[in-house]
């Protein structure tokens, strides 16, 4: 692994785009020290301390809620904005069509999602500076315009340094501010559990048997995202002018988790929306009871969520995967299954492989993201979200490294993958 990491230094333009993501990181590290001006943040620590939805939002913001800087909000509201956007691009036909464009449509679509961050991020911004209203120093409309705009600019900011991560850089921006985020916490998170040990509260061997199964969600994480269905596929011989092509036999590598950790995201987006709505009507019994249903560690919260991320694989999946252009791709160039006629039969059967492996792979993301709410039932650490951390950790470390070994392959360097 060493000398993987060293031949990919040596490569002048590897080398360029690991500086230049570690450089974007290093400034979302340094924005999320700055706060927002007019805000009581002893307030919004008081507030966090109470309820554990908004602790996870400061464990995903990397401590910026908490704070209440600049990038309090992170990245959710891209992550809804993107949501929705795939969404619109099954029902509306215009949007159909520029997502089969190619590029072109795909740039079109792209600024309509920063279009929809934007305004998601604004109302967001406004939620929170009226939700948060105990909070803020000066109650003025200047003052809570400021607020605003603050947290909907430190957004797009975010919105903008992914892109440019995505472009420039190695990995997804977006995964990777996620990622960020969440591993700046860590070693605070690994005090407090030392502290909780030594008072007392916690004992070690509830420490050790969280620790067996972080291990184990790692190794299940690997490997299913490693995990794939070969299907065969044998090109027909054929004659152009005095050559002859094909003949070759190869194969289309189906993962089991096409969709990656994006489905454990996007639920987390769509079913933390409600309860963060419902925090900021304190005094409001609706309000109360929605927050209460969607408790997080409750049976309704993990049943939902789990039932979301399934829903979520499967359509993130079929958005990424089409079997009939697959189909079609096969068919023009002459190659066809074994056992399988070309066209349209070509194209159930490997939908039908797809939905079978893909539903192994969404039981076993809902399985580890649900795992830490029954292994809360066993011990008294606060861990409702370890699963879906180390999910998320684990996925995008992986889609990364990736990523890195096929700049290296390119190049004629052995990677990290033996």
């Amino acid at each position: 692994m060493l000398e993987a990491l060293r031949n990919a230094w040596k490569i002048p333009d590897l080398r360029k785009r690991i500086i230049f993501t570690l450089m974007m990181l290093l400034v979302f590290r340094a924005g999320s020290h700055i706060p927002v001006p007019g805000i009581d943040t002893s307030q919004i620590k008081a507030i966090i301390e109470r309820g554990a939805l908004f602790g996870f939002f400061d464990f995903v913001s990397g401590g910026a809620f908490k704070n209440f800087t600049i990038f309090a909000m992170s990245i959710t509201p891209y992550i809804n904005a993107s949501i929705i956007m795939q969404l619109l691009t099954i029902v509306i036909p215009k949007l159909e069509e520029l997502a089969k464009e190619g590029e072109a449509g795909r740039k079109v679509l792209a600024q309509y999602t920063r279009y929809g961050t934007v305004i998601l991020a604004l109302i967001q911004a406004i939620g929170m500076s009226v939700g948060f209203r105990s909070a803020v120093i000066d109650t003025s409309f200047a003052s809570l315009a400021v607020i605003v705009i603050s947290l909907t600019a430190g957004t797009a900011f975010l919105m903008w340094l992914g892109e440019q991560i995505t472009d420039k850089g190695i990995g997804n921006g977006i995964s990777l501010i996620i990622f960020a985020g969440i591993v700046s916490r860590l070693p605070g998170s690994a005090y407090q559990l030392y502290h909780l040990v030594r008072v007392g509260t916690t004992s070690i061997i509830a420490v050790i048997i969280f620790g067996f199964v972080a291990l184990l969600v790692i190794v299940g994480v690997i490997a299913v995202q490693q995990a794939q269905r070969r299907i065969p596929v044998q090109y027909a011989k054929r004659v152009v002018g005095r050559r002859m092509y094909g003949g070759q036999s190869t194969h289309i590598p189906l993962r089991v988790n096409q969709a990656g950790v994006i489905p454990v995201i996007f639920a987390m987006s769509i079913l933390l929306f409600p309860s963060t709505i419902a925090g900021f009507f304190p005094n409001s019994r609706i309000a109360a009871s929605i927050a209460e249903f969607l408790k997080p560690g409750g049976w309704v919260y993990a049943s939902m969520y789990a039932v979301l991320i399934i829903f979520f694989t499967y359509f993130y999946t079929a958005v990424i995967f089409n079997p009939v252009d697959v189909s079609n791709n096969i068919k023009k160039y002459g190659g066809f299954i074994p056992g399988i006629r070309p066209g349209r039969p070509t194209a159930q059967y490997l939908e039908r492989v797809m939905n079978r492996i893909t539903l192994a792979g969404a039981l076993f993301l809902a399985a580890i993201a649900v795992m830490p709410y029954i292994l809360t039932g066993f011990t008294t650490l606060n861990i409702y979200f370890g699963g879906t951390a180390l999910l998320i950790v684990v996925g995008v470390a992986l889609e990364t490294m990736k990523q890195l070994e096929a700049q290296m392959l390119m190049r004629h360097y052995e990677g990290f993958l033996k």
